[in-house]
């Protein structure tokens, strides 16, 4: 693998490169990011498994979301990459170290990938690249992962970057399309201590 990070003078977390993929932050005053964002927010398969508090359904939403992720990053508390071709530089998704705790340092994880980026391995390539910074540059101890139960892709994909499943959380994320309704998640964790994993 290339250079891991690349400092970035202008952004609050460094670029991440490896591979063949290259994590950004997204950027919430460019108009190729925001309709990157809102292209991925709004995919049926997206909203299958994810409930934003806010709904983002057009570009002032979007950036609006962003303005959000940009503001946790200023703040040290959530890093949030546009996922790009190394090569090329088309979005293919995003990944986000989230609701990061300095204290007992832990962070959690969470990503999507358009759908004509599926198939490719990118949320596994994506994942190990975020959570390897994660625990060597942020110095995290623990990195958890949760998703919906049944959603399978997103299990493999944990599985295959080495985040154990450690169990299911009752009612612990809004139903699709929904505010008044839960759903059971199924938790999956890393630890710094668990070694380095390889992507399968």
């Amino acid at each position: 693998m290339t250079d891991l990070y690349e400092s970035h003078a202008a952004r609050p977390f460094p670029e991440l490169h490896g591979h063949g993929l290259r994590l950004r932050p997204w950027d919430a005053e460019a108009e190729s990011d925001v309709e990157a964002w809102l292209r991925g927010c709004s995919d049926p398969e997206f909203k299958r498994w994810n409930t934003p508090l806010r709904a983002i359904e057009d570009m002032d939403s979007a950036r609006e979301s962003l303005r959000a992720r940009a503001k946790a990053a200023a703040e040290g508390v959530g890093a949030s990459f546009r996922v790009t071709d190394a090569e090329s530089d088309v979005t293919l998704g995003h990944i986000g170290v989230n609701d990061i705790d300095h204290v007992i340092r832990v962070a959690r994880v969470g990503y999507w990938v358009l759908p004509e980026a599926r198939g490719r391995q990118v949320a596994t390539r994506s994942l190990a690249l975020a959570g390897r910074w994660a625990f060597e540059g942020l110095g995290v101890h623990r990195l958890e992962l949760g998703h919906a139960l049944g959603h399978d892709a997103s299990c493999r994909v944990a599985e295959r970057c080495g985040f154990l499943y450690e169990g299911t959380l009752r009612g612990a994320m809004f139903e699709a399309g929904r505010q008044d309704a839960f759903r059971d998640v199924h938790l999956h964790a890393r630890l710094a201590t668990d070694g380095e994993a390889g992507v399968s």
